[in-house]
């Protein structure tokens, strides 16, 4: 089995440098040690969408797709239960799975905003939840009152803290019962996004994780 990674980064081409393109971060970032990237870019037609995670995949990394399967993908996260029409069985059946690659199985995750939702996630047969917003975050000002680490204790599935997080408090969420983070802004805003993920494997390093 292909285990979750302590680390996961979204992608988001909107916020990067001016200048700077998503692959090359990326690339940036996978020679910094990251292994697991979630393709958004959700604006993008599923062609432009199946060519990225094509080239990332070529990177080296493991693709998650946010919302819709990918064929270079071999995982799928989807949003809140609620915010979408899709069918959680019909995400499942074989003609909708991602292609496996090398060996990998496929990672399917529910993004969540209360331990509750962790909870329907876990029953509903998902195998692993992302819950946010961790802290106060640039990428979506306003979004909902951080829930801080306490919500991360005793959760039903390997969860990962999402929105806000920084190499300053990643250690935090997984010593509070997070299985690791996922992050956004803080790479894809970054001068060096590759030496922010570096920050986080080593936060994240130092931690022991109970998940």
């Amino acid at each position: 089995m292909n285990a979750l990674p302590r680390l996961l980064v979204l992608t988001d081409r909107s916020q990067l440098r001016l200048g700077r393109g998503l692959l090359p971060t990326l690339a940036e970032c996978a020679e910094a040690g990251l292994t697991h990237v979630v393709l958004r870019e959700l604006d993008e037609s599923p062609e432009q969408r199946a060519g990225l995670a094509e080239a990332l995949a070529a990177l080296g990394l493991v693709v998650i797709a946010a919302h819709t399967p990918l064929p270079a993908a071999v995982g799928l996260q989807l949003p809140a239960a609620g915010s979408c029409n899709t069918s959680f069985v019909g995400l499942l059946a074989p003609s909708e799975r991602p292609d496996s690659r090398c060996n990998s199985v496929l990672h399917l995750g529910r993004s969540c905003h209360s331990p509750a939702e962790v909870a329907q996630a876990a029953e509903d047969g998902f195998g692993y939840a992302m819950l946010s917003p961790y802290s106060l975050t640039e990428s979506k000002p306003g979004y909902g009152p951080p829930l801080g680490p306490e919500p991360f204790r005793d959760l039903a599935l390997p969860t990962y803290a999402l929105g806000g997080i920084t190499p300053d408090n990643a250690a935090e969420a997984v010593a509070a019962g997070a299985h690791g983070v996922a992050v956004m802004g803080a790479v894809m805003r970054a001068e060096e996004p590759g030496q922010v993920v570096r920050d986080l494997l080593a936060a994240l390093a130092t931690t022991a994780v109970t998940s």
